[in-house]
């Protein structure tokens, strides 16, 4: 399964290492992460170096092409919100976001709240709480 994984490049990346996890553990089940690049830390500057609208339609391609939208939103940035959006109104696929539950309050309620039927919102203080959800949501 081809993912697009999201997680902020401008904002809040306290939460780096649970990203890493994740794209780890997606890779390790077989899966292709094609914005695995996120989580290194160099993202800002590797996407800072190039154009802007560069950027921009690199990440719809592969908004495009992916099987699923998964992010960790726990440092919610504009992006993270315009492809959680992208994904749910202009295609048919399916969106995971996981957050901690302790940043809950800095998240917009417009994704703590998300009720769209093809998105799952999951909270989280540990790692092994979001292996299940990305099991399901890979399986």
């Amino acid at each position: 399964m081809k993912i697009y994984f999201g997680f902020t490049v401008a904002g809040d990346r306290s939460t780096v290492e649970t990203a890493r996890c994740i794209v780890a553990w997606l890779e390790d089940a077989g899966h292709v992460v094609v914005t695995r690049h996120l989580v290194s830390d160099t993202a800002r500057e590797a996407d800072r170096a190039l154009e802007a609208s560069a950027v921009y339609e690199r990440d719809m391609r592969w908004l495009a092409e992916c099987d699923v939208f998964i992010a960790e939103v726990s440092g919610s940035s504009f992006g993270l919100g315009y492809e959680a959006g992208y994904v749910l109104g202009a295609s048919e696929k399916r969106a995971v976001l996981f957050y901690r539950r302790d940043a809950a309050e800095r998240i917009s309620l417009l994704i703590t709240g998300n009720t769209h039927p093809r998105c799952t919102v999951k909270g989280y203080t540990t790692f092994e709480e979001i292996v299940e959800t990305l099991a399901t949501a890979t399986g």
